[in-house]
């Protein structure tokens, strides 16, 4: 049976990724309180950490 995506709004995001930067936690950490793959998370830090014109680029390919 195939898995069902979730969607997250970009405040969620945003929010998700402030908790990683100013709480200075391990993204697996943030990752798991709120219930999302770690990976997921490292995806949205990746991308706020990347250059403007790189962070543009990325969001159109994803």
């Amino acid at each position: 049976m195939a898995e069902t995506r979730r969607r997250f709004d970009q405040d969620f995001r945003d929010g998700a990724v402030r908790l990683v930067r100013e709480t200075g936690k391990p993204i697996a950490q943030v990752a798991r309180d709120l219930g999302i793959k770690d990976g997921t998370l490292a995806n949205w830090v990746a991308l706020d950490r990347a250059p403007p014109g790189e962070r543009n680029r990325r969001r159109r390919a994803g």
